[in-house]
Protein backbone atom coordinates (compact mmCIF):
# COMPACT_ATOMS: atom_id res chain seq x y z
CA UNK A 1 0.00 0.00 0.00
CA UNK A 2 2.67 2.37 0.78
CA UNK A 3 4.25 1.71 -2.54
CA UNK A 4 0.97 2.49 -4.52
CA UNK A 5 0.58 5.37 -2.69
CA UNK A 6 4.45 6.98 -3.35
CA UNK A 7 4.24 5.75 -6.76
CA UNK A 8 0.65 7.62 -6.59
CA UNK A 9 1.88 10.84 -5.34
CA UNK A 10 5.17 11.25 -7.93
CA UNK A 11 2.69 10.88 -11.08
CA UNK A 12 1.03 13.99 -9.74
CA UNK A 13 4.32 15.55 -8.89
CA UNK A 14 5.67 14.66 -12.63
CA UNK A 15 2.33 15.89 -14.34
CA UNK A 16 2.15 19.20 -12.07
CA UNK A 17 5.78 19.93 -13.27
CA UNK A 18 5.01 19.17 -17.23
CA UNK A 19 1.88 21.38 -16.49
CA UNK A 20 3.75 24.54 -15.52
CA UNK A 21 6.69 23.98 -18.03
CA UNK A 22 3.86 23.40 -20.57
CA UNK A 23 2.08 26.94 -19.27
CA UNK A 24 5.73 28.62 -18.88
CA UNK A 25 6.49 27.93 -22.63
CA UNK A 26 3.23 29.04 -24.19
CA UNK A 27 3.46 32.34 -26.08
CA UNK A 28 1.12 35.26 -24.89
CA UNK A 29 -1.63 36.23 -26.61
CA UNK A 30 -1.37 40.33 -26.48
CA UNK A 31 -3.68 43.27 -28.23
CA UNK A 32 -1.64 45.26 -29.88
CA UNK A 33 -3.24 48.64 -31.01
CA UNK A 34 -2.08 52.24 -31.44
CA UNK A 35 -1.85 54.90 -34.06
CA UNK A 36 0.43 55.90 -37.20
CA UNK A 37 1.02 59.08 -37.45
CA UNK A 38 3.41 61.19 -40.26
CA UNK A 39 4.72 64.82 -40.36
CA UNK A 40 1.77 67.45 -41.65
CA UNK A 41 2.92 70.59 -43.67
CA UNK A 42 3.05 72.30 -40.73
CA UNK A 43 5.36 70.00 -39.28
CA UNK A 44 3.11 69.07 -37.08
CA UNK A 45 2.00 65.16 -36.23
CA UNK A 46 -1.12 64.10 -38.30
CA UNK A 47 -2.97 60.66 -38.37
CA UNK A 48 -1.95 58.84 -41.20
CA UNK A 49 -4.87 56.35 -42.36
CA UNK A 50 -5.02 53.09 -44.79
CA UNK A 51 -1.60 51.85 -43.14
CA UNK A 52 -0.95 48.41 -43.53
CA UNK A 53 -0.21 47.12 -40.17
CA UNK A 54 0.86 43.32 -40.37
CA UNK A 55 3.03 40.65 -38.62
CA UNK A 56 5.95 39.16 -41.08
CA UNK A 57 5.39 36.05 -42.51
CA UNK A 58 1.98 35.65 -41.74
CA UNK A 59 -1.36 36.86 -43.08
CA UNK A 60 -2.87 38.26 -40.18
CA UNK A 61 -3.38 42.03 -39.41
CA UNK A 62 -4.94 45.11 -40.19
CA UNK A 63 -5.28 48.82 -41.79
CA UNK A 64 -5.38 52.18 -39.83
CA UNK A 65 -8.57 53.70 -40.38
CA UNK A 66 -9.30 57.39 -40.94
CA UNK A 67 -7.84 58.29 -37.43
CA UNK A 68 -4.89 56.72 -37.84
CA UNK A 69 -5.72 53.77 -35.26
CA UNK A 70 -5.53 50.28 -35.84
CA UNK A 71 -5.76 47.11 -33.29
CA UNK A 72 -5.69 43.60 -33.60
CA UNK A 73 -4.34 40.19 -31.98
CA UNK A 74 -0.71 38.87 -32.02
CA UNK A 75 1.55 37.16 -29.96
CA UNK A 76 4.59 38.08 -27.67
CA UNK A 77 8.19 38.21 -29.87
CA UNK A 78 6.34 38.72 -33.47
CA UNK A 79 7.42 41.44 -35.47
CA UNK A 80 4.96 43.75 -37.15
CA UNK A 81 5.65 45.63 -40.22
CA UNK A 82 4.30 48.98 -40.35
CA UNK A 83 4.25 49.65 -44.69
CA UNK A 84 2.21 52.32 -47.06
CA UNK A 85 3.10 53.07 -50.39
CA UNK A 86 4.82 56.23 -50.08
CA UNK A 87 6.28 55.96 -46.93
CA UNK A 88 9.13 54.13 -45.43
CA UNK A 89 8.63 50.47 -44.62
CA UNK A 90 9.26 49.99 -40.31
CA UNK A 91 9.35 46.71 -38.57
CA UNK A 92 8.99 46.25 -34.93
CA UNK A 93 9.15 43.72 -32.30
CA UNK A 94 6.72 43.44 -30.12
CA UNK A 95 8.56 42.39 -26.27
CA UNK A 96 8.22 38.58 -25.47
CA UNK A 97 9.04 39.89 -21.56
CA UNK A 98 5.68 41.60 -21.26
CA UNK A 99 3.74 40.84 -18.29
CA UNK A 100 0.20 42.87 -19.65
CA UNK A 101 -1.88 41.30 -22.48
CA UNK A 102 -2.11 44.44 -24.20
CA UNK A 103 0.56 46.43 -25.85
CA UNK A 104 0.26 49.90 -27.34
CA UNK A 105 2.40 51.29 -30.15
CA UNK A 106 2.45 54.83 -31.41
CA UNK A 107 4.32 54.99 -35.50
CA UNK A 108 6.04 57.43 -36.49
CA UNK A 109 6.33 57.17 -40.76
CA UNK A 110 8.56 59.05 -43.21
CA UNK A 111 7.99 59.83 -46.65
CA UNK A 112 9.94 57.84 -48.92
CA UNK A 113 9.92 59.23 -52.29
CA UNK A 114 11.07 56.73 -55.48
CA UNK A 115 12.77 57.90 -58.40
CA UNK A 116 11.98 56.16 -61.78
CA UNK A 117 14.14 55.74 -64.35
CA UNK A 118 13.40 58.01 -67.13
CA UNK A 119 11.41 55.90 -70.09
CA UNK A 120 11.06 57.15 -73.82
CA UNK A 121 8.77 55.70 -76.12
CA UNK A 122 9.55 55.61 -79.50
CA UNK A 123 6.26 53.99 -82.54
CA UNK A 124 9.80 53.30 -84.45
CA UNK A 125 12.53 50.14 -83.24
CA UNK A 126 14.79 52.94 -83.79
CA UNK A 127 15.95 56.40 -84.84
CA UNK A 128 16.73 55.14 -88.43
CA UNK A 129 13.77 53.46 -88.94
CA UNK A 130 11.99 56.67 -88.03
CA UNK A 131 14.14 59.03 -90.59
CA UNK A 132 13.08 56.27 -92.98
CA UNK A 133 10.00 56.58 -92.40
CA UNK A 134 9.69 60.50 -91.90
CA UNK A 135 11.24 60.58 -95.70
CA UNK A 136 8.57 58.66 -97.22
CA UNK A 137 5.92 60.76 -95.62
CA UNK A 138 3.07 61.65 -98.64
CA UNK A 139 3.04 65.84 -98.65
CA UNK A 140 1.48 66.09 -101.86
CA UNK A 141 -0.45 68.94 -103.03
CA UNK A 142 -3.82 66.95 -102.41
CA UNK A 143 -3.07 66.61 -98.47
CA UNK A 144 -2.14 70.10 -98.10
CA UNK A 145 -4.95 71.47 -99.68
CA UNK A 146 -6.88 68.70 -96.86
CA UNK A 147 -5.42 70.17 -94.02
CA UNK A 148 -6.14 73.87 -94.73
CA UNK A 149 -9.83 72.33 -95.19
CA UNK A 150 -9.68 71.25 -91.70
CA UNK A 151 -8.53 74.85 -90.38
CA UNK A 152 -10.84 76.34 -92.35
CA UNK A 153 -12.61 79.38 -89.68
CA UNK A 154 -16.03 77.92 -90.74
CA UNK A 155 -14.76 74.28 -89.77
CA UNK A 156 -13.66 75.33 -86.32
CA UNK A 157 -16.66 77.38 -85.88
CA UNK A 158 -19.05 74.52 -86.63
CA UNK A 159 -16.71 71.75 -84.59
CA UNK A 160 -17.26 74.00 -81.40
CA UNK A 161 -20.89 73.79 -81.75
CA UNK A 162 -20.93 69.23 -82.75
CA UNK A 163 -17.87 68.23 -81.16
CA UNK A 164 -19.21 67.24 -77.69
CA UNK A 165 -17.78 68.01 -74.55
CA UNK A 166 -15.09 65.44 -72.91
CA UNK A 167 -15.37 64.32 -69.19
CA UNK A 168 -12.68 67.11 -68.62
CA UNK A 169 -14.65 70.16 -70.13
CA UNK A 170 -17.94 68.56 -68.44
CA UNK A 171 -17.16 68.22 -65.08
CA UNK A 172 -15.22 71.98 -65.25
CA UNK A 173 -18.64 72.88 -66.61
CA UNK A 174 -20.40 71.37 -63.51
CA UNK A 175 -18.32 72.93 -61.14
CA UNK A 176 -18.28 76.09 -62.46
CA UNK A 177 -22.28 76.08 -62.02
CA UNK A 178 -21.87 74.77 -58.63
CA UNK A 179 -20.00 77.42 -57.93
CA UNK A 180 -22.15 80.06 -59.08
CA UNK A 181 -25.27 78.60 -57.10
CA UNK A 182 -22.75 78.88 -53.71
CA UNK A 183 -22.55 82.28 -54.52
CA UNK A 184 -26.24 83.15 -54.35
CA UNK A 185 -27.30 80.84 -51.24
CA UNK A 186 -29.75 82.09 -49.16
CA UNK A 187 -30.13 85.54 -51.52
CA UNK A 188 -32.40 86.22 -54.41
CA UNK A 189 -30.13 86.29 -57.95
CA UNK A 190 -29.64 89.56 -59.69
CA UNK A 191 -31.21 89.98 -62.89
CA UNK A 192 -28.91 89.97 -65.78
CA UNK A 193 -30.82 92.55 -67.46
CA UNK A 194 -29.61 95.14 -65.46
CA UNK A 195 -25.71 93.72 -66.04
CA UNK A 196 -24.24 95.90 -68.55
CA UNK A 197 -21.77 92.93 -69.13
CA UNK A 198 -24.18 91.17 -69.94
CA UNK A 199 -25.75 93.31 -72.98
CA UNK A 200 -22.32 93.42 -74.60
CA UNK A 201 -22.03 89.67 -74.42
CA UNK A 202 -25.42 89.52 -76.39
CA UNK A 203 -24.52 92.29 -78.61
CA UNK A 204 -20.91 90.79 -79.15
CA UNK A 205 -23.02 87.49 -80.32
CA UNK A 206 -25.79 88.95 -82.03
CA UNK A 207 -23.19 90.81 -84.76
CA UNK A 208 -21.19 87.35 -84.92
CA UNK A 209 -24.51 85.92 -85.62
CA UNK A 210 -24.31 83.04 -83.15
CA UNK A 211 -28.44 83.49 -82.74
CA UNK A 212 -29.15 82.81 -87.15
CA UNK A 213 -30.10 79.34 -87.29
CA UNK A 214 -27.89 77.05 -89.11
CA UNK A 215 -30.31 76.72 -92.71
CA UNK A 216 -29.76 80.56 -92.66
CA UNK A 217 -26.24 80.33 -92.60
CA UNK A 218 -25.97 78.16 -95.20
Amino acid sequence: MKYILAIALSLIFFATLTAQRIKDDQVKVIEFSGMVFTEGEDGSPVPLPYTNVSVLGTSRGTATDIDGFFSFVALAGETVVFSRIGYKTVNIKIPDTLQSHQYKWIQIMTEDNYLLPEAVIFPWPSRDHFKQEFLAIDISNELREKARENLAEEVLSEMRYTVPADGRETTSLVLRQQANEYVYTGQIRPQNIFNPLAWKKFIEAWKRGDFKSKEKKN
